[in-house]
């Protein structure tokens, strides 16, 4: 029988503010597709409730818990109690809520035989923090978790990782899943020449000034289309559509329609490479034409002029974009989407995390 797995995340069913929603989905998906018996626990916060995308899947079990003013801890508390029976604890970073307290309870609240793991989630971000601060209580944790997943960042994560204790850690990228993203009709909602979908955050709004905007002003005749929560008070050159927040069930019909899709890093994931978003997995999935930013290790998913537009800048975004005629657009997108099916759907990602899970329960869980 395969592990009970017990995983503390922002939120499964809801996308809203919650980047992190289909990466979750797809790896929780594939490992229950291989046996493994998943609870995921979330909070109930930032109204992502009232903004589901989906309802409680049939994969996993999703446990609600309340952190309104008054309740204190005692949501996490309780949601704890119930986890001790799981053979691994997962704990996220950017739960959003009591992240301190879990990072540390789930290793008090565990059971004995538990495996615990720390996935981040956004692990530039957080060695950042750790670099900043010497007395952050975080740095006394990471030695005691059995396990640190990522979702990115290559090896200058993993030396990170290490530098503060680890004792291992494992990239396990973003990746692709064929049933929920793939080609569909276009829809006049989301047309123009180039589309972007993303949240506007400090660490990204400078790179979406200088690769979109930037690129929206020197194609005055061009038409962009911006989704994503937070931009409605930005300006913005008379180009660019705002569209506001996008539904991940309009994500496939949002990357079908414009010509070409962007992707923009962060500022960290851009600085410490490997960390293809998963707007990245999407868009090949749907068979979208893509450019991105520039970053270390694009070449390990997708083959630059081939598969996929690579751009330093914003001049560079909008040189690509006036030089794209749609057949060339469809072969980039159509190559994407093999690739991507090749080697690195969610079920690559499960078949990886089968092996590293089980290697490490086998002696642990009780027989």
């Amino acid at each position: 029988m395969k592990p009970r797995i017990a995983f503390f995340g922002s939120s499964l069913v809801s996308a809203y503010w919650n980047g992190a929603a289909t990466y979750y989905r797809g790896i929780i998906r594939a490992l229950a597709g291989r046996g493994f018996d998943v609870t995921f626990y979330e909070p109930d916060a930032y109204d992502r409730q009232r903004h589901r995308d989906i309802e409680d899947p049939d994969w996993a079990r999703v446990v609600v818990y309340p952190v309104e003013p008054g309740a204190g801890e005692d949501g996490v508390r309780a949601a704890l109690r119930q986890a001790r029976g799981a053979d691994i604890v997962v704990k996220t970073s950017g739960v959003g809520v009591f992240d301190a307290l879990l990072e540390e309870a789930v290793l008090e609240e565990k059971a004995p035989h538990a495996l615990t793991i720390f996935w981040d989630v956004d692990a530039p971000a957080t060695l950042d923090r750790l670099a900043a601060d010497p007395a952050d209580p975080f740095h006394a944790l990471v030695p005691r978790y059995d396990l640190v997943l990522t979702y990115g960042g290559g090896e200058p994560v993993v030396q990170g990782y290490g530098a503060v204790g680890a004792r291992l850690c494992v990239p396990v990228y973003n990746a692709l899943d064929p049933t929920t993203h793939f080609p569909v009709a276009p829809d006049e909602r989301f047309a123009g020449d180039l589309g972007f979908l993303g949240n506007r955050l400090p660490d990204r709004e400078a790179r979406v000034e200088a690769f979109l905007f930037a690129a929206a002003e020197r194609l005055p005749a061009s038409r962009f289309v911006l989704g994503g929560n937070g931009w409605g008070d930005k300006g913005m050159p008379p180009n660019i559509r705002y569209v506001g927040h996008v539904y991940t069930r309009d994500h496939n019909v949002f990357n079908c329609t414009p010509r070409a899709v962007l992707n923009i890093s962060r500022d960290s994931m851009a600085r410490y490479g490997f960390s293809p978003a998963t707007r990245v997995f999407e868009a090949a999935g749907a068979g979208a034409c893509l450019i991105t930013d520039e970053w270390v290790g694009i070449e390990a998913f997708l083959e630059p002029g081939r598969e996929v537009l690579v751009a330093p800048d914003g001049e560079s975004v909008a040189a690509h974009l006036a030089e794209l005629d749609p057949v060339r657009a469809a072969g980039i997108g159509q190559a994407a989407r093999s690739r991507i099916l090749a080697e690195h759907t969610y079920e690559h990602r499960a078949a990886q995390l089968d092996v590293l899970l089980c290697e490490r329960t086998a002696v642990q869980v009780p027989s």
